[in-house]
């Protein structure tokens, strides 16, 4: 009898897990996460994908493309969701791809995602320069020209991205086509560049987004300052954008929020992860902090999981109410 109790215990420990697993439900459901290249997207992507395993779904590696890409791939259901919606940012491609028809897009993961340019505040207070529209003047400027062409290089964004067009519209619209220059290719590397000039006490003109790393590094209002732009101006849809702050001030992009999307069938499918999308918020400080321990070096997949611990292990009762709401989503009202 003594040694039919032990089998019995020892059976429950081997195979008790399974059970409890099988008994999630995302039990034998496949996860196909999508984000950017941008390699400080990943922090904020696998919080989600830890969120989806611990209802017991099964979470594929992290596909990197391109955000017109992820939005048609995901529309089709050859990919489940993306942690970085931008809007109104990346509302044209969001609509190109099937709108709300194919996606399913409930609750604000990240607020309040600011963007726009940036001068070190050093030349700002020496030259007087507040506006982009400043640059027109040919004297102006020269103080960016890192290049020697005579013209302001302005750190921008890879080609694709809908800042590089939202960029692009604005110099135009501005009357800068002949003083500054868009320098597109890979923000990391160009951003990177910019840091050591401003290090080296040379001027900088950029564009940046929060979160990310950089306003970490040169600090709005310390280091830096935003320029305003003289009226609103974005490409396709977002012509008629009125992108003025209630304060009157207008940086040229709206603050912007971030949004979990996922496949709109995949996602009726699976309501616990459906109900986890709309409830998960993540504060945009939190992503701008392990974005900088990213720039200091803890960039490895294995330094980015441990973050993730990190911020669980800080935020557990959150992290488990949110697991406790998707799972409740999964019962019928009268259960």
């Amino acid at each position: 009898m003594r040694s039919t109790r032990i089998c019995f215990a020892v059976l429950s420990c081997l195979f008790g897990g399974q059970v409890m697993a099988a008994n999630l439900p995302g039990a034998g459901i496949s996860v196909k996460p999508l984000q950017s290249p941008i390699a400080e997207e990943t922090f904020q992507t696998e919080l989600v994908n830890r969120a989806l395993q611990k209802l017991g779904y099964d979470v594929k590696p992290i596909n990197e493309v391109d955000y017109s890409v992820a939005y048609t791939t995901i529309a089709s259901g050859d990919a489940t969701y993306m942690a970085v919606n931008w809007d109104p940012l990346q509302r044209d491609e969001y609509n190109a791809a099937g709108g709300d028809a194919k996606f399913y897009r409930q609750g604000t993961y990240i607020s309040g995602a600011a963007q726009g340019y940036l001068i070190d505040k050093k030349t700002a207070e020496k030259y007087h320069i507040h506006d982009l529209s400043q640059l027109k003047d040919p004297n102006i400027a020269k103080l960016f020209d890192a290049t020697g062409d005579g013209k302001a290089d302005l750190a921008g964004c890879d080609p694709g991205w809908v800042c590089n067009s939202v960029i692009d519209t604005q110099i135009k619209a501005y009357g800068l086509s002949h003083t500054v220059e868009q320098n597109s290719g890979n923000y990391s590397a160009i951003i990177a560049d910019t840091l050591s000039r401003f290090k080296q006490g040379k001027p900088v003109l950029y564009f940046t987004w929060t979160p990310y790393w950089v306003s970490n590094e040169m600090k709005p209002g310390k280091d830096v300052v935003w320029l305003t732009v003289p009226f609103s101006a974005n490409p396709g849809s977002l012509n008629n954008l009125n992108t003025a702050l209630p304060n009157g001030k207008n940086y040229g992009f709206t603050v912007s929020n971030e949004h979990i999307v996922a496949n709109k069938q995949w996602a009726e499918a699976n309501p616990a992860a459906a109900k986890l999308f709309a409830i998960m918020k993540l504060p945009l400080a939190d992503v701008n902090a392990q974005n900088l321990r990213m720039h200091e070096g803890e960039n490895s997949a294995a330094d980015i999981q441990q973050h993730v611990n990190g911020w669980i292990r800080a935020h557990q009762a959150t992290f488990d109410g949110w697991i406790k709401t998707a799972m409740a989503a999964t019962q019928k009202p009268n259960e």
